[in-house]
């Protein structure tokens, strides 16, 4: 599984699967229901279900992707997971080398282990590196990402779960904001958005809205596709300027 229907990218490399639950971001992890449907459909890549596995015969997967693309690294995972060694990480970051035509989006909820990780190895310079930012609880990343020498530094708020209040964006190219999807979904408030979207442009940064989720801007719950990604009525799905 390569291709992708999440707009900001158009592939997704998974040489790692599995995780753990992090912050309330992760409460109704997309991944994790996705990995015990895959699991329930034989597929021998999820047979250990949502725990962390390491997929050697998935490193070298960007290396026969010819044609440039935008791969989102481990959208099944975390790249910086506790269970995931160094010395994994680091032949992610050669395969990064060698495909110098590719772009990288690197997303994580472990801030502290990827600056750890950081702190004694160069960045890519084809990687795009974000931290998810869903809930006032998880703003201290911010401050682990901003220092960094990444091409693009980037915030997902996705699953925007409350109002993140001011934010310092001091060094951020990039926010994404989307709601949350599936039976238990919690609703995103409109005001939310267009407050983190004012912040962003007074910052200079690029904003991109995803979508609503299952709770649309009226407050009803509806389908994620009937909901779509309106914001004040119009589409704003801005990318980084590279």
């Amino acid at each position: 599984m390569t291709t992708t229907k999440i707009e900001w990218t158009d592939k997704t490399w998974n040489p790692i699967t599995g995780c753990t639950k992090q912050s309330t971001g992760c409460l109704h992890c997309y991944a994790e229901v996705m990995s015990r449907r895959l699991k329930a459909m034989g597929l021998n890549k999820y047979v250990n279900g949502f725990a962390v596995t390491l997929h050697e015969d998935c490193l070298e997967e960007p290396l026969k992707w010819k044609q440039p693309h935008n791969i989102f690294v481990c959208s099944m995972s975390d790249i910086f997971h506790e269970e995931v060694p160094f010395e994994f990480i680091d032949k992610m970051f050669s395969v990064i080398e060698n495909t110098p035509q590719h772009r990288y989006q690197i997303l994580t909820k472990r801030a502290e282990r990827m600056a750890e990780y950081l702190s004694s190895h160069k960045i890519p310079e084809k990687i795009w590196l974000g931290v998810t930012v869903e809930a006032q609880s998880s703003r201290f990343r911010i401050d682990y990402l901003r220092h960094l020498q990444a091409s693009v530094k980037f915030l997902s708020c996705e699953p925007l779960v409350e109002d993140l209040g001011e934010l310092d964006l001091t060094g951020i190219d990039w926010v994404t904001v989307g709601g949350e999807s599936g039976q238990q979904d919690r609703s995103m408030q409109e005001s939310w958005v267009v407050n983190i979207r004012r912040q962003v442009e007074r910052r200079g940064a690029r904003f991109f809205f995803k979508q609503w989720g299952t709770w649309g801007a009226d407050g009803v719950k509806r389908s994620k596709h009937a909901n779509g990604k309106l914001l004040n009525g119009e589409i704003i799905q801005e990318m980084p300027a590279v």
